[in-house]
């Protein structure tokens, strides 16, 4: 499948999956899906990623008059939109990053030993992060001094990022506008458990009590644009096993397994409308710079894709076993193991590949 409205909010994707994967439609014989739309951990050593943050993303907007007015003229007897919305916006997060909202914290689970030890083998080096990211030149700083530790701030806990205030003056020049409506446009990126709505109402009592602390006679109003919860796969699965294989036999060494910050919510949307697994297998490098300036793509990493992506098509059909979209026994719950010959009623589906 070909989509390209995803910056777009991908307007009638998800719908089309639903009905796509309904009995005899075209997706409801797929037994595995494949995604490339993320990249590498680092330039030179490829990954195969199992996990993705979620999104919800939001304006804020507050409105002081039905048009711009002369800050000259009319500055110092109107309460101003911007002033109000710069209280609103610093009050989501501080320059340390840490999340100001109450409540977004509490669905977030702690790190397992088993995730912890994840970490441990991952290809990463936070002075090279510094150089790829253009950071080293300017701050030379990051908020997460080692790997560990930053890679979880990037993965697998929330953020919020502030992104833009739509209706403010932000031309060249000194022009002395006050604006009759400020739009702030701020978003999450967020992990397992954390369900978009209830963040919406999180975000949004805490905006109505800040706004109120204000004491502005001004209008306030908080939409979710868009929201999509996190993802989060088995790196044990045969398709990320095909993956693998694949990968090493084009590289000659294992890939990384790797959770991203971004979102891909068709992602999530293939997985619950198939029950059927997804496998994130990226082909570009750290360093494309995406959705920036001077964007690009390695003719390396392009040709060598084209082997991964053919010598992965090749591994699945060489998996044996119960196909994934036929079967449809019922697993045996834990009481039933227990019960003699259960062992060997696991094994009697003929739904084979």
């Amino acid at each position: 499948m070909f989509e390209g409205m995803e910056e777009s909010g991908s307007e009638g994707m998800f719908e089309a999956i639903q009905i796509l994967s309904t009995e005899g439609r075209f997706l409801s014989d797929v037994d595995f899906f494949c995604i490339s739309d993320n990249y590498w951990l680092g330039a030179s050593k490829p990954c195969l990623t199992y996990g993705l943050r979620g999104l919800a993303y939001f304006s804020c907007s507050v409105q002081c008059c039905e048009q711009d007015l002369h800050s000259g003229v009319l500055g110092g007897t109107v309460h101003e939109a911007m002033t109000d919305l710069v209280h609103l916006m610093a009050s989501l997060i501080d320059s340390s990053g840490k999340i100001l909202v109450p409540g977004i914290m509490d669905d977030v689970a702690e790190v397992t030993p088993d995730e912890d030890a994840l970490y441990e083998t991952i290809d990463f080096d936070c002075e090279s992060y510094k150089k790829e990211n253009k950071v080293a030149s300017v701050s030379n700083k990051l908020m997460r001094e080692n790997k560990k530790d930053l890679l979880m701030a990037r993965w697998r806990y929330p953020t919020l990022s502030l992104h833009g205030i739509e209706g403010a003056f932000s031309g060249t020049g000194a022009k002395t506008v006050i604006p009759a409506k400020a739009t702030g446009k701020f978003s999450l990126r967020l992990v397992p458990d954390q369900d978009p709505k209830r963040i919406e109402q999180c975000v949004t009592d805490h905006l109505n009590k800040v706004f109120s602390s204000l004491g502005s006679p001004n209008k306030m109003k908080v939409t979710l644009l868009h929201g999509a919860k996190a993802w989060l796969s088995d790196p044990k699965h045969p398709n990320f096993e095909a993956a693998a294989r694949a990968t090493e036999r084009v590289y000659g060494l294992l890939p990384d397994y790797t959770r991203e910050g971004g979102s891909i919510p068709i992602t999530t949307a293939f997985e619950e409308a198939t029950q059927m697994n997804v496998c994130l297998l990226p082909v570009g490098a750290c360093d494309d710079m995406a959705h920036s300036q001077n964007e690009k793509y390695n003719k390396k990493n392009l040709i060598n894709g084209v082997k991964v992506l053919g010598l992965y098509l090749h591994e699945l059909g060489e998996l044996k076993g119960p196909k994934p979209s036929k079967c449809r026994c019922v697993e045996l719950t834990a009481e039933e193991l227990m019960e003699p010959g259960a062992f060997m009623r696991g094994f009697k589906c003929k739904c084979y590949m």
